[in-house]
C-alpha cells in the first residue's frame, strides 16, 4: 500500500516518477500562517472599535410566525416525520461499523493473530502504508475517526483486509480528500498497480484495480488487488492478497457486495 501524493486531481500517466508523498507542512509554511493571522487579529481590532461606536441598528422582525426567538419546540402533532433509513446516512454511519463490513464467503478462515473483524485505530491502520510516520499525520489531519475492519484467508495463502476508514465531519472533508488521493496514486508504476483499474458497478468514482505479480529471489509470487470507494464520510479501502493470479470478476464481486453494504 502506497502514501498518496499531494496533488491527487491530476491523473498521472503510466511509468512516470509519482509526485512527493503527503509531508508535514514545514517551519517556513507556519510563519507566513502566523503573520497572516497577526495581519488578520489588527484588522479586526481596529473594526471593532468603530462599530463600537455607533448606535445599534435594530433587526428586522421576522416575517414567518413561530420564529421568534427565545425558539419553541413544535407540539407533537406538527414536528416533520424522521427521515426514513435510506435518506439519513447518519442513522447508519454513526452506529457499529462493524455491522457494515461485508460477509465473508463460504470456507473462509481466521488468520492466526488477528480477529475476524476490529476496530484499527489511527497508529496502526497509518503502519500499512510505506510512510507510517508522514501517513499518521496527513490522516490525522484529515480527521480521522475510526476503522472498522475484517480479514479473512482463503485457499493456502490468498488474504483479504476489509477497510471501513471513517473521517469526521467538517470543512476538511477528509474522507473526500484521502479517496481522491489513494485513488490518484493507483495509476503510477512505483507504488501503485500501473493502471487505470475499473470501475465499480453504481458507485460514482470507485475503481479497483489488479497489480502486475511481483517477484523476488527465493520468496512466492505476489499477486495484488485493491478497490477503493467513497460514501459520505466512509472510505471503503479493499486489499487481496496471493500468490497466484487473482481473477478481476472475484475482486469485482467482493467490490460490489462491500458498496452495497454502505
Amino acid at each position: 500500500m502506497s502514501v498518496a501524493p499531494d496533488e491527487a486531481s491530476t491523473v498521472p500517466e503510466h511509468g512516470t516518477t509519482p509526485p512527493e508523498r503527503t509531508r508535514p507542512r514545514g517551519r517556513t509554511t507556519l510563519i507566513v500562517l502566523a503573520a497572516a493571522l497577526l495581519g488578520v487579529s489588527a484588522g479586526a481590532a481596529v473594526g471593532f472599535g468603530v462599530q463600537a461606536g455607533r448606535e445599534p441598528t435594530p433587526l428586522p422582525v421576522l416575517a414567518q410566525h413561530g420564529l421568534g426567538y427565545p425558539a419553541k419546540s413544535l407540539p407533537a402533532d406538527q414536528a416533520p416525520d424522521p427521515l426514513p433509513a435510506e435518506q439519513d446516512h447518519l442513522r447508519t454511519t454513526d452506529g457499529n461499523l462493524l455491522k457494515l463490513l461485508v460477509d465473508r464467503p463460504k470456507g473462509a478462515r481466521d488468520v492466526d493473530g488477528l480477529p475476524a473483524e476490529r476496530w484499527v485505530g489511527l497508529s496502526e491502520y497509518a503502519k500499512e502504508f510505506e510512510e507510517p510516520d508522514s501517513m499518521f499525520t496527513s490522516l490525522a489531519d484529515m480527521d480521522f475517526r475510526r476503522n472498522a475492519a475484517a480479514v479473512w484467508l482463503q485457499g493456502e495463502y490468498r488474504t483479504t483486509f476489509v477497510n471501513l476508514v471513517q473521517f469526521r465531519p467538517g470543512s476538511r472533508a477528509g474522507a473526500t480528500e484521502f479517496f481522491e488521493e489513494q485513488n490518484a496514486y493507483m495509476p503510477y508504476e512505483e507504488g501503485g498497480a500501473g493502471n487505470d483499474g475499473f470501475p465499480i458497478d453504481g458507485s460514482g468514482s470507485g475503481r479497483y484495480y489488479l497489480s502486475p505479480v511481483e517477484r523476488k529471489a527465493g520468496y512466492e509470487p505476489m499477486y495484488e488487488a485493491r478497490a477503493l470507494a467513497r460514501r459520505g464520510d466512509i472510505v471503503m479501502d479493499i486489499h487481496v492478497f496471493d500468490n497466484k493470479p487473482i481473477k478481476k470478476k472475484s475482486v469485482e464481486a467482493l467490490a460490489e457486495k462491500q458498496w452495497e453494504r454502505l
